[in-house]
């Protein structure tokens, strides 16, 4: 038996007005109109919904139970247009994003702070992935948002660089360092570093900076959090390449040194599915994240050597 929304509002209006009369006029119909939908109404129930009396009317058991239900049916209603209203205009509704090492560290969480306090009626919904994972998903439309390394060379996708990065040199206090020659400072030190199998374009690059330089590096540890990496180096059991906003994190007894080799950088960029681009949600993440200005790592690098709190001396 289907009772639709306007059924709902007719027996919530006599419930209300007890008149025929009043009912009809605040429902903006004739009263014959009003009294033909609840009669048939009540021919689809199976019984009374109210007692026709000669000034008034008054409700029956079933049409007490009907009419309470259907106001709270009716706010349901009104509260889901409404959303739904909010929903087309970018203000509510889910947004799944998904992001690297390097853009978590150093440029996220500032934007995902400010977009929740613009946007409170919005889900996010946070992944953590690697660039060809977070390609394949926005691709198959499993994620709506990536922060993936360049370039990226699928045509589904958007793509608008946001962040530039790069390789830094993470020692501890003991670990040899020489500016004049740089990264090759520490060609002997054993390495610590992101394990491949967590994101293997950070990986990779890592290894090909090394390789810039003319070395391999002997890697004695592999670990899925940049975290552990720099707590084993603050400990003084090997040397790391991260990302520069590392510095961020405060890891105590690490050194930062930055490395002048062009392999050393990448960018990063904002990606969604081409489909998208119309969605008013992930426009106006896309436009916070656009005019978002990243922490600058740099500077707190240049200040490391009178900073040591930050295990930089």
């Amino acid at each position: 038996m289907d009772v639709e929304l306007a059924d709902l509002e007719a027996v919530v209006a006599l419930a209300e007005a007890l008149h025929f009369g009043r009912a009809a006029d605040r429902l903006h119909v004739s009263q014959p109109a009003l009294s033909k939908r609840i009669r048939k109404l009540e021919g689809r129930i199976g019984g009374p919904l109210l007692v026709r009396r000669y000034r008034d009317v008054r409700l029956t058991e079933a049409g007490r139970l009907l009419a309470e239900r259907g106001r709270h049916l009716l706010r349901e209603s009104e509260a889901t247009v409404a959303l739904s209203q909010r929903a087309a205009r970018g203000e509510a509704g889910r947004l799944r994003i998904g992001f690297g090492i390097a853009s978590i560290l150093g440029f996220l969480p500032d934007v995902l702070l400010r977009f929740r306090r613009s946007h409170p009626g919005v889900q996010l919904h946070l992944r953590d992935m690697s660039t060809p994972e977070q390609i394949e998903a926005l691709a198959a439309r499993e994620v709506d948002i990536g922060f993936v390394r360049l370039p990226v060379a699928d045509d589904r996708l958007v793509v608008r660089p946001v962040l530039d990065e790069r390789l830094v040199l993470a020692i501890g206090s003991r670990s040899p360092w020489n500016a004049r020659i740089g990264l090759r400072s520490v060609a002997a030190e054993p390495f610590i570093i992101i394990a491949r199998a967590r994101s293997a374009s950070f990986y990779d690059h890592a290894i090909s900076v090394c390789a810039a330089t003319g070395f391999a590096p002997r890697i004695v540890q592999e670990a899925n959090e940049l975290f552990t990496v720099l707590s084993l180096v603050g400990a003084g059991l090997g040397v790391s390449l991260v990302p520069r906003s590392a510095a961020l994190m405060h890891p105590p007894g690490v050194r930062f040194r930055e490395l002048t080799l062009p392999q050393a950088a990448w960018d990063i960029a904002v990606a969604w599915h081409r489909d998208a681009s119309t969605v008013p949600l992930v426009q106006r993440f896309v436009e916070m994240v656009r005019a978002a200005r990243p922490p600058s790592v740099k500077r707190r690098l240049a200040a490391a050597p009178r900073t040591r709190s930050v295990g930089t001396r």
